[in-house]
C-alpha cells in the first residue's frame, strides 16, 4: 500500500470558482481577495485580515508594521520552520531563542522572562503542529515589558486554548496557505489584527508601499496613487483567494475528520507504547500534523518509507543548522530540549482524505518497531 504524506482538499467547486476568476478582468489582488479577507476575519473573530504571498511575508511585514528594526531583539523558539527566525533577520532584528516544552514542542513560556533585555521589542510564539502556546502567560509578559506579540500560526487556523482564539491576545497573527496546510492556495498567507492603523500599513507594505491597488486605480474614474512607505511585493492574487474561500467554508468539517483520525492514532499508539505529541489542557487543536517521537528516528523513517508510507520531519532545531551556528555561534547544547525533541520527531500522515484502511496500515507498520 502507498500512502501519501499529504493530500489537499481542493474540489470541483474550488476549481469552478478559480475558472470564474480566470474569465474575469482582474486576476490579481481585487474583489475576490477582499471577499476572502472578510470571511477569514469573521472566522477568526478578528477585525482585519491582510492576505499576502506567504506566512513568511506575513511575519516579515508584521515585524515592520510594528516598528521592529535593526538592533532590536525578538524572542522566539528554535523549534519551528526556519521561516520564523528568518523573518526576524529579514526585518534587521535578532532572533533570541528560548527552549521549548518537552511535551508539546511549543516555546516554554516560563523561560521567556529571563531572555528579555533592554533590546527586546517583541515575542514571536509558534503554535506548533496546531496546538496553541500559553498565550495568557505570554500576554502577561508582553504587557509587563511593553512588548509586541506576533503569533506564528502557520499550523493553527482552527486553534483555541483556554477559551482564547488565535490572534485574540496578540498584535498580529500570521497564517500559511502553503500546499500542505489545512486550507491551501499552493502558496499564500495572511495577517490578522485588531488594530486598524497596523492593518492599513500592512495593506500598503504588501504592495510596494503604494496607497491604491490596481483594482482601485483602474475601476471607475482614474485615480493617481502615491507611495507612502518603502514596501514589498507581497500581495496575493484573486486566483489564489478563489481557492481559499470554499475550503474555509468546510474547514471545521475537515478538522472533525482529522480529529477522528488523530484520536484513533492516540489510542493505538498508547497500546504500542509509542510516544506522541500531547494536546495541552483546555486546547482545541487545529490537528495540522500528527507527530510521534522515537529514539531511532532515521531508521523508523526509512522503514515507513520502505512500506510506502509518506513521512516528514517537522523539525530539526533551528539553532543546529549551519547558517545559525556560523552566524551566532550556537552549540547543540544551548537549547537541549529543542535539540533532543528535533532529533526524535516524525510526522505521519494526517489529512481528511485518509481512509480507515490506510490509518490501520500506518499503525500496523509502526507496530513492527
Amino acid at each position: 500500500m502507498n500512502i501519501d504524506f499529504f493530500k489537499h482538499n481542493i474540489d470541483e467547486e474550488d476549481i469552478s470558482r478559480v475558472n470564474d476568476v480566470l474569465k474575469s478582468i482582474f486576476l490579481t489582488n481585487a474583489n475576490v481577495t477582499k471577499e476572502f479577507e472578510q470571511k477569514f476575519s469573521r472566522y477568526l473573530k478578528s477585525k482585519h485580515c491582510v492576505a499576502v504571498s506567504s506566512c513568511t511575508a506575513a511575519l516579515h511585514l508584521s515585524l515592520l508594521a510594528l516598528g521592529i528594526q535593526e538592533g532590536d531583539e525578538v524572542i522566539t523558539t528554535p523549534m519551528s520552520f526556519v521561516a520564523t527566525s528568518n523573518a526576524i533577520l529579514h526585518a534587521g532584528a535578532t532572533p533570541v531563542f528560548v527552549d521549548i516544552e518537552k511535551e508539546t514542542g511549543n516555546i516554554d513560556a516560563s523561560l521567556i522572562e529571563s531572555a528579555i533585555t533592554s533590546k527586546t521589542k517583541a515575542i514571536m510564539p509558534v503554535h506548533l503542529y496546531g496546538n496553541m502556546c500559553d498565550m495568557i502567560k505570554i500576554k502577561e509578559l508582553a504587557d509587563k515589558y511593553n512588548l509586541k506579540i506576533i503569533e506564528d500560526a502557520a499550523h493553527c487556523i482552527e486553534g483555541e486554548r483556554d477559551g482564547i482564539r488565535v490572534g485574540e491576545l496578540s498584535d498580529t497573527a500570521c497564517f500559511s496557505f502553503y500546499a500542505t496546510k489545512n486550507i491551501t492556495s499552493a502558496e499564500g498567507g495572511a495577517v490578522t489584527t485588531n488594530n486598524k492603523e497596523v492593518a492599513d500599513l500592512l495593506y500598503q507594505l504588501r504592495l510596494h508601499g503604494i496607497n491604491k491597488d490596481a483594482s482601485t486605480r483602474y475601476t471607475g474614474k482614474f485615480q493617481h496613487w502615491d507611495m507612502k512607505v518603502l514596501g514589498w511585493k507581497y500581495n496575493i492574487s484573486d486566483v489564489q483567494s478563489a481557492l481559499l474561500i470554499g475550503q474555509l467554508q468546510k474547514i471545521e468539517n475537515r478538522l472533525a475528520r482529522r480529529e477522528e483520525i488523530a484520536n484513533y492514532y492516540e489510542r493505538e499508539l498508547d497500546k504500542l507504547g509509542i510516544e506522541y505529541i500531547k494536546i495541552p489542557k483546555d486546547t482545541k487543536s487545529a490537528r495540522h500534523l500528527f507527530v510521534i517521537k522515537t529514539d531511532n528516528r532515521d531508521e523508523v523513517v526509512a522503514q515507513l518509507q520502505s512500506e510506502g508510507i509518506g513521512v516528514a520531519v517537522n523539525y530539526r532545531a533551528i539553532h543546529i543548522l549551519d547558517y545559525y551556528k556560523n552566524r551566532f555561534g550556537y552549540k547543540d547544547e544551548d537549547f537541549p530540549v529543542a535539540k533532543e525533541f528535533g532529533d526524535k520527531v516524525i510526522s505521519i500522515p494526517l489529512y481528511s482524505k485518509l481512509t480507515d484502511l490506510q490509518t490501520n496500515y500506518v499503525i500496523a507498520q509502526l507496530s513492527k518497531g
